[in-house]
């Protein structure tokens, strides 16, 4: 599969004003946006092509019996993404290996009983606050503002009910070349000790160039703090660990970190160090070295820096190859940092799909701002105000080699 390049232009998204589009959901009532299958067969079997769909059905409901649904996004490629109203969570995503053959690549569970109990963050949406807030305080306009602290003494990920625990409303639409879902949430003034009320926008976009295009807009009534991101889990082999997978990530410095997993408001040049991955190298070949860092993270658990100045321009963050079976990730994004994460405190308690969630079982490569930044004078801001839009990309790029 060749490789793929972006132009400046954003995926389409439904605005604030604009109408939503509206369907219905009963029982076992499945809907598709888009247009009819093409179905050819052959001796071996049957190769399906299809124009781009997104199918609604049920997912269960929450205990408190709030229903829960799940939209099917699937391309010409037979590339498929399922995405959950609970915490605009992607459960599957299915790509094709060096081989052509379609398998999962994603942590995920099956039902959404296993997802209320528990789970770290499986390919949900981050928010209000991706990563860690120092003993869940900031201050803002001199005003000192206690959030929800579930980490510890520390705020990690929104809080106790973040966004990946909220229910979003899905909107799902198709067009010749994609497929896609938008997800609204309004998180009220106070929320997890958050000022102002929040309301936020995701666009997910799956198209004919196997890309998963991820648009985040939010606005606020009060000055408040945002940092969103997408937390899924990667294992491009869809079995074992993700020791051998070969990480490249274009960032010359990390932000360490103290026994919290804190940043200590350093840059930290990666040269030299188990972090260096400007080239590509295997993710077990240094995360077992004798280093104060990794020893802090349990392995990596780190924000690298990818801009020097904030802005819009969307940039490789991280390259991931999987040599048994070809497939490749790409990761882009607008964010001035991405987090590292190599599923250091899985233990295995959970599975879906026919994988236990082990230890090291999968990675994460979050785009975000920096850790802690409403606490870090000298880190890019994170502050929103009424009238402003806050806006972000991350783009997920599915290929083999």
């Amino acid at each position: 599969m060749p490789s793929l390049s972006f132009p400046g232009v954003r995926p389409a998204f439904f605005s604030r004003s604009g109408k939503q589009a509206k369907w219905l959901l009963a029982g076992v009532l499945t809907l598709t946006f888009g247009c009819a299958n093409q179905v050819m067969a052959n001796k071996q079997g049957q190769s399906m092509t299809t124009t781009p769909s997104a199918t609604v059905s049920a997912f269960g409901s929450l205990s408190d019996a709030t229903p829960v649904e799940k939209v099917t996004l699937k391309n010409s490629n037979n590339v498929e993404v399922e995405v959950i109203s609970y915490g605009g969570i992607i459960t599957r995503i299915v790509t094709p290996d060096a081989n052509g053959e379609l398998g999962n690549i994603v942590y995920g569970m099956e039902t959404i009983e296993e997802y209320e109990n528990g789970n770290p963050y499986f390919g949900a949406l981050i928010g209000r606050y991706g990563n860690r807030i120092k003993d869940g305080k900031f201050t803002l306009n001199g005003t000192e503002y206690q959030l929800a602290t579930n980490d510890g003494d520390n705020h990690l990920h929104g809080g106790v009910q973040g966004f990946d625990k909220k229910i979003w409303k899905m909107a799902p639409f198709a067009t010749a070349n994609s497929a896609g879902v938008t997800l609204t949430l309004v998180s009220p003034d106070g929320d997890q000790g958050y000022p102002g009320e929040l309301t936020t926008e995701v666009t997910y976009t799956l198209t004919n160039n196997n890309t998963l295009d991820m648009q985040f807009i939010a606005t606020t009534d009060k000055p408040t703090v945002v940092n969103l991101t997408q937390h899924s889990y990667f294992n491009l082999a869809g079995k074992g660990t993700i020791l051998d997978h070969e990480l490249q990530i274009n960032g010359k410095y990390i932000t360490p970190v103290d026994g919290g997993l804190i940043p200590t408001g350093e840059l930290a040049p990666v040269a030299g160090t188990p972090f260096d991955f400007t080239s590509p190298k295997a993710i077990g070949r240094d995360i077992e070295a004798d280093n104060e860092q990794l020893a802090l993270g349990k392995g990596y658990d780190h924000n690298y820096v990818l801009k020097e100045q904030v802005d819009n321009e969307l940039i490789e963050a991280a390259t991931v190859y999987e040599p048994t079976s070809g497939r490749v990730l790409r990761v882009l994004t607008e964010e001035p940092a991405v987090q590292f994460y190599s599923g250091n405190f899985l233990e295995g308690a959970t599975e879906g799909f026919g994988q236990q969630h082990v230890f090291r079982g999968a990675l994460c490569l979050e785009p975000q701002h920096y850790p802690d930044s409403p606490n870090q004078a000298d880190f890019p801001s994170t502050t929103l105000l009424p009238g402003e839009v806050y806006s972000t990309r991350i783009v997920y790029a599915f290929e083999t080699k």
